[in-house]
């Protein structure tokens, strides 16, 4: 069966070679809190739908209006795989519950490299912090990201708040997502307004980023297999 885990997903976790990110969007804050529910009823009441999936997880946009989707999957196969036998009657039971649902679209991507939580850190982030950056050459974004691990390694004090940061490149070659964890939102708030290092600057005006977009996330539902 499917259960909730109020466990955080590991990104890290070397099984996971399909990581797949989705928004939704409903509309009101009340509408996020009605679908969560709606996903949690849907899911919990079937068998988990592959042992290829590692779990699922559902986050609450700080809009009010959004919801954001990762799942774990071992490989792409597995996932069309489930939405050739399983998808569709979850999507309908959803959407029977809460209509007017807007699936703005499905994200694949595989994880590139993490800045991953100092080791006995059991701190349990309370704000997940996204950001999408679109790049003109796909072969930049590697080295992007290393810039960015490198700024962040040479200012602990500055990123204190931060639990960790996974890096993910897009299977089409355009983007990068960083999905970061946040012990809290003051503390991501400082970051943001703490001073520039040049190393900061370097990240910021790398050539051939096009732009970037965030968003602002807490855990809302995970389901794993039960």
């Amino acid at each position: 069966m499917s259960r909730r885990t109020e466990q955080h997903p590991d990104l890290t976790d070397p099984r996971i070679g399909a990581p797949f990110f989705s928004t939704w969007r409903v509309g009101s804050p009340e509408r996020q809190q009605r679908t969560v529910e709606a996903i949690a009823r849907t899911w919990e009441r079937r068998a988990w739908p592959a042992r290829d999936l590692l779990a699922y997880h559902v986050y609450a946009g700080q809009d009010g209006s959004t919801l954001m989707h990762y799942s774990q999957w071992t490989g792409e196969h597995a996932y069309e795989s489930f939405v050739k036998a399983h998808r569709q009657e979850r999507v309908d039971e959803i959407d029977t519950a809460v209509p007017g649902i807007e699936r703005v679209g499905l994200g694949r991507y595989r994880r590139y490299r993490s800045r991953e939580r100092a080791v006995g850190d059991a701190r349990v982030p309370e704000l997940i912090v996204t950001v999408r950056v679109e790049f003109e050459v796909a072969e930049r974004r590697e080295e992007w990201v290393d810039l960015v691990v490198k700024a962040l390694d040479d200012d602990p004090e500055g990123n204190t708040g931060l639990v960790s940061a996974h890096f993910h490149l897009s299977t089409d070659g355009g983007h990068v997502l960083n999905y970061a964890e946040w012990e809290s939102a003051d503390d991501y708030e400082r970051a943001l307004a703490a001073p520039a290092s040049e190393m900061w600057e370097r990240v910021r005006t790398y050539p051939g980023v096009k732009g970037s977009v965030g968003g602002r996330y807490r855990h809302a539902l995970g389901l794993v297999p039960g």
